[in-house]
C-alpha cells in the first residue's frame, strides 16, 4: 500500500495526521505509521496495567471494581442488613486483589501483542475509530490473558482461604427449596460455586483492563499533552 493511502486513510478518521505533503516532508513512511499505532497503543496498556495494578486499582473504583457473583451477592446484601457479610465483603476484596496482582504479567502479554501489529493491522485499527486499537488488542489477547488471569485467580483465592468462605453458602443455596432453590441451581450450570466465582472474577478483569487501555487509547487520539514520544507526536499530530 502506498505511504499516501496510509496516511489520507489515517487523516480522515479524525487522527489529525499532517497532510501527505508534510508527511512527505517529515519522511512519515508506512513503518513510522505502524510504528506510531505500536506506540499508541503500547502506552494505553502500560498506562491502564499500572493504574490497575496498584493498591485498589480495582477495589476502589467502581468502575471496574469486581463484585461477586450474583448468586453470592443476594446472600451478601441479606447478611449485610444485619450486619454479617464480614466474610463475604472480604472475599469480595480479595478477588479485586487478585486481579491487582495480575497486572504485571498482563502488562507483558500486551506489549509482546503490539509489536506483532502489521501495517495492515495498523490501517485497520485507524479505520475502526476511537477504540479501534482496543478492540485489536481484545481480540488478540482475551485467550492468553483468561489463561494467564484465571490460576492467578484461583491460586489466590485459595491461599486467602476466599474459598473456604463459600463451602457453607453453597450447601446452602444446595439446600433452597421451591421454585427459587431450583431457579439458582439452574443458573449454576453444572459448575461448583468455587468456579462460578473464580470465572466470573476473571472475565470481570479483563474487562477492566480493556476499559482503561480504550480510555487512555482516547485521550491519546484527542488531546496531545498524551503524546509522549515523537512517534506519537508525528503520527498523531
Amino acid at each position: 500500500m502506498h505511504r499516501r493511502s496510509v496516511i489520507l486513510g489515517l487523516g480522515a478518521l479524525g487522527l489529525f495526521l499532517p497532510s501527505p505533503a508534510q508527511a512527505a516532508q517529515w519522511g512519515l513512511s508506512e513503518g513510522q505509521a505502524r510504528d506510531g499505532i505500536r506506540a499508541a497503543l503500547g502506552q494505553a496498556a502500560r498506562l491502564a496495567t499500572t493504574r490497575l495494578g496498584r493498591t485498589d486499582g480495582f477495589f476502589g473504583d467502581p468502575r471496574v471494581r469486581i463484585p461477586l457473583p450474583s448468586r453470592v451477592r443476594d446472600v451478601q446484601s441479606m447478611l449485610r442488613r444485619v450486619g454479617l457479610s464480614q466474610q463475604l465483603d472480604d472475599l469480595e476484596r480479595q478477588i479485586n486483589r487478585s486481579a491487582e496482582a495480575a497486572m504485571p504479567a498482563v502488562q507483558t502479554i500486551f506489549v509482546d501483542a503490539v509489536q506483532s501489529i502489521t501495517l495492515d493491522d495498523a490501517v485497520g485499527i485507524v479505520r475502526g475509530g476511537d477504540r479501534s486499537a482496543t478492540d485489536y488488542l481484545e481480540r488478540r489477547t482475551s485467550d492468553s490473558l483468561y489463561g494467564l488471569i484465571r490460576p492467578r485467580m484461583a491460586s489466590t483465592l485459595e491461599a486467602s482461604g476466599a474459598y473456604r468462605t463459600l463451602q457453607p453458602i453453597e450447601a446452602r443455596l444446595g439446600r433452597s427449596g421451591g421454585m427459587l432453590g431450583r431457579f439458582m441451581r439452574s443458573q449454576s450450570g453444572g459448575q461448583s460455586l468455587r468456579d462460578q466465582v473464580t470465572d466470573d472474577a476473571s472475565r470481570r478483569a479483563m474487562s477492566g483492563v480493556f476499559h482503561y487501555v480504550g480510555e487512555e487509547e482516547r485521550a491519546i487520539r484527542r488531546d496531545p499533552v498524551n503524546r509522549t514520544s515523537d512517534i506519537l507526536r508525528r503520527v498523531f499530530g
